[in-house]
This record gives structure tokens, C-alpha cells and sequence, in this order.
């Protein structure tokens, strides 16, 4: 189908929240609320959107306009359909469908969208909805005898009949555009609240002749956000999604519910990952990986046959080759590691480039910050570092060099050469014995 644009209403305050951020901000996997609704959307096939925002919602827009959707304010906030009219200022001569959604549902999904729009096409409107064992305090949907919408009763409208439906509202509306805000213009606001619903806009097309389809859709799938908890219960939902694409693609996990992924991580067949590892958003695992228990990764690449951890963690830039060590309490930042190389303990790595088969010894670190600069290492294939060495930024040790142990290498080293940067022994007998038998002495007094 095309010709489609999207309407997303997130102008709502979000008070539940107690958070100064826009609700629909907070993040699910590592991507705001907000984000997920886009990439369903776009995923419907749904390239044009209109995000509608309220006025001090600044960092939506922000993000909405880096996700190549247009905004829209809604001031003041009169109810959810003068939200969508407000879309009008951007859409009023869009000649095609339009699809407008919550902007607080982060487990959309582009079927969703796609139902909508199939049911669009039986009468010109469709409406998507739900089944639930527990109807609770949702809009009820009821239906006429030939299976089209015949009205939503909110909860607290509804008679005893009404609120035995399982047929619940989930807030999705398609239609033609045109008609659309014909509709939501026309709306009025007779109501305790002096608001403008767009619950109401079946019922003007109806006054035209225009039938509302329903579309069926999961429960999980239209899951608003409006609390703490609720962002918390996406979360999981999404961890479970996320954890069963995964092991359906063949990556291992030997206790999946342990292991925290991010809506963009991805893990090739054969990659290993241990319990409580936590991934942040940009991470690449590659085929035959092990990710050891509690490590942290985050805006990295893993190569083939990689081992990190446990206890590792990655930061952003963190390119490792394939074969690579990266062990307990090592933190790698901004780094590529080529093949074969080992920083197997207790190592910082920042700002450096590692050749094919550098060994890092323990307790070595790269000394990249100045206070107000970044400076790079470089390290050539096959050179040798030892435990505790410090390598003052900006600074190369050429291919196959040895550096000794507990040096503070600050100048380059050439290829093939040993550096040894450390003070002469000093050693005075007998001065411990003396020393332990003064002070003995003076506690005496």
C-alpha cells in the first residue's frame, strides 16, 4: 500500500511517571519508548510521521526530528482528538491513509499496522482492538451483528452487559485522510472533561455511512506505558522477546532470563553467552563468540572465536578481531584488538590500537586523557607488554617489542627492542629489623 502516513500522540504529561523527562523518552532495550513506535510504524511500511508533542516536550522533538519524523505541538491539550487534529498543520493535504497510534506503546509491533490498514480497506475506518481476561478499566468494544464496530463505551459508561466484553480499545484508527480530519475538525467537547475524543470520530463516520472495521490485535502489542511499573513490565516483555529471537537463531544462553539484551544487539549462530551479561545498544557479536558471566557491552564488535570475560567489559569504539582474549576486570574503550591478541586481567585499554598478538600483561594500562585531551596508543603485531606497565599517551611500541614489567613508557619503543623503564634497587640490611624495634620500643613509653 501506498501512500501512508502516521499520526503519534505524545503529548500526554505522563504525571505517573514522576519524572521530569517526556514519558514517551524513557527507555525500553535501550531505545526510548517513542523510538519503538517509529520503527514499527516504519516497518508497516508507514514512511511519513507526524509526532505530536506537548509544548515542553522538547527532547521528543529533538528525537522524533533524528528519527525523520515531522513534529507538531498540541497547545493547550484538549483530549486525544484534538491531538490528532493538530496533525492537520502537516497533513491537512495529505491525499492517501493515515494511521494514528499512542506514542507510549513500546511493544508495537509493524502488524499491528499492517491488521489496521487491512481492515481500513473493508469500509474506509477501521479500529484496532484487543481480547483480554482482564478488561479492567478499558474501553469496551461492541460490535453490531455483521462484526463492524457499533460503539466504545468507556468503562465508566458502561452497564453491567457492556462490561462483560473482552473486546477492548486499543487507540489505533486508519482512514483516509481527507475524512479523517473531517472527522476529528467536527468533534465536540459535551463531556465533564471539555475534551475532544477521538473515540468519537466512529460515530461521525457513521453519520456519513462510513462503517468502522475492527482489527484484532494482540494485548501485549498495544501495552500503554503511563507508570513505573508499567515501564518495568514492557522491559521484561521486551527482554523475553528479545532472549527468544535470539536462542530461535541459534545463540546460546545457558540462563537466558539472566541476560539483559538491547532492541539493536546482534548475535550470529554459535555465539555463547554466559549468565548475567548486560548489553547496551550497538553491540555485534560474530559467529562463535563466548560473552563470560557478568561482563558489560556496549557500542561494540566482537569477532569470530572472541572470548570476553568474565567480568569484561566493553565500551563504545571497542572493536575486537577474531580469536581475541579480553578477560576478567579488563576494560577496553575506543580500541581496536586485532587477531590473537590477549588482554587477559585487570587492564584498562582506551584510545589504542593493538596489532595481531600483542600480549597485554596484568595491571597495564593505557594512560590516554591529559585532562583535556584524548591521545592514542599504538601497539604492533606481536609486541609483548608486561604486568603493570603504564603507556603514556601519545605513544607506539613497534612490532615485536618487549616492554618489562612495571615500566612507564612515555616515549616510542622500536620494533624489536626491549624498553625497561624502572628505578635502580636500593636495599639497606638489616634496616626492617631495626625499624620494627624503635617503634616497639616507642609504644612502650
Amino acid at each position: 500500500m501506498t501512500n501512508l502516513a502516521g499520526i503519534i500522540l505524545a503529548a500526554g504529561q505522563g504525571t505517573r511517571m514522576k519524572s521530569a523527562r517526556p514519558k514517551v523518552m524513557h527507555a525500553v532495550a535501550g531505545r526510548p519508548i517513542l523510538g519503538h513506535v517509529i520503527a514499527a510504524m516504519r516497518a508497516a511500511g508507514i514512511e511519513r510521521l507526524v509526532v505530536v508533542t506537548a509544548a515542553d516536550a522538547e527532547e521528543a522533538r529533538v528525537y522524533a526530528k533524528s528519527e525523520g519524523a515531522d513534529c507538531v505541538v498540541q497547545e493547550p491539550q484538549l483530549g486525544t482528538g484534538h491531538a490528532a487534529n493538530a496533525a492537520r498543520e502537516l497533513l491537512g493535504n495529505f491525499e492517501g491513509t493515515v494511521v494514528t497510534t499512542y506514542g507510549d506503546m513500546p511493544l508495537a509491533t509493524a502488524a499491528c499496522f499492517e491488521a489496521s490498514l487491512a481492515a481500513r480497506e473493508k469500509t474506509g475506518l477501521s479500529l484496532a482492538a484487543f481480547r483480554t481476561k482482564y478488561p479492567a478499566a478499558y474501553g469496551r468494544v461492541v460490535l453490531d451483528g455483521s462484526g463492524l464496530l457499533n460503539r466504545i463505551v468507556e468503562y465508566k459508561d458502561a452497564n453491567e452487559e457492556e462490561r462483560l466484553c473482552n473486546l477492548c480499545n486499543a487507540g489505533i484508527f486508519a482512514a483516509d485522510a481527507k475524512a479523517f480530519f473531517r472527522w476529528t475538525a467536527a468533534l465536540g467537547n459535551d463531556n465533564a472533561q471539555r475534551e475532544y475524543y477521538l473515540t468519537d470520530v466512529p460515530a461521525l463516520a457513521q453519520h456519513e455511512g462510513v462503517g468502522c472495521a475492527v482489527a484484532l490485535v494482540e494485548e501485549t502489542d498495544v501495552m500503554g506505558v503511563n507508570s513505573r511499573t508499567e515501564l518495568a513490565r514492557a522491559e521484561s516483555e521486551m527482554q523475553l522477546r528479545l532472549r527468544e529471537r535470539a536462542l530461535a537463531r541459534g545463540v546460546g544462553m545457558q540462563s537466558p532470563h539472566t541476560v539483559h539484551l538491547a532492541f539493536d544487539t546482534m548475535l550470529e549462530p554459535d555465539v555463547q553467552i554466559e549468565p548475567f551479561v548486560v548489553f547496551g545498544p550497538g553491540v555485534t557479536v560474530r559467529k562463535g563468540a563466548t560473552i563470560r558471566a557478568f561482563s558489560h557491552l556496549e557500542g561494540a564488535e566482537v569477532g569470530r572465536n572472541t572470548i570476553v570475560g568474565p567480568y569484561g567489559r566493553l565500551r563504545p569504539g571497542a572493536t575486537l578481531g577474531e580469536d581475541v582474549h579480553v578477560g576478567n576486570f579488563v576494560e577496553v574503550k575506543n580500541s581496536r584488538i586485532d587477531n590473537g591478541a590477549k588482554v587477559n586481567h585487570l587492564s584498562y585499554i582506551g584510545d589504542a590500537t593493538l596489532g595481531e598478538g600483542v600480549n597485554i600483561g596484568a595491571g597495564t594500562i593505557t594512560c590516554n586523557y591529559d585532562g583535556f585531551d584524548k591521545h592514542r596508543t599504538e601497539i604492533g603485531a606481536g609486541a609483548f607488554i608486561g604486568s603493570n606497565t603504564a603507556l603514556v599517551a601519545p605513544v607506539k611500541v613497534g612490532a615485536g617489542a618487549y616492554v618489562g614489567a612495571g615500566s612507564t613508557i612515555a616515549r616510542d619503543v622500536a620494533a624489536g627492542a626491549l624498553a625497561v623503564v624502572r628505578a635502580d634497587k636500593v636495599e639497606k640490611p638489616g634496616w626492617a629489623t631495626k625499624f620494627r624495634a624503635r617503634r616497639k620500643q616507642e609504644k612502650k613509653k
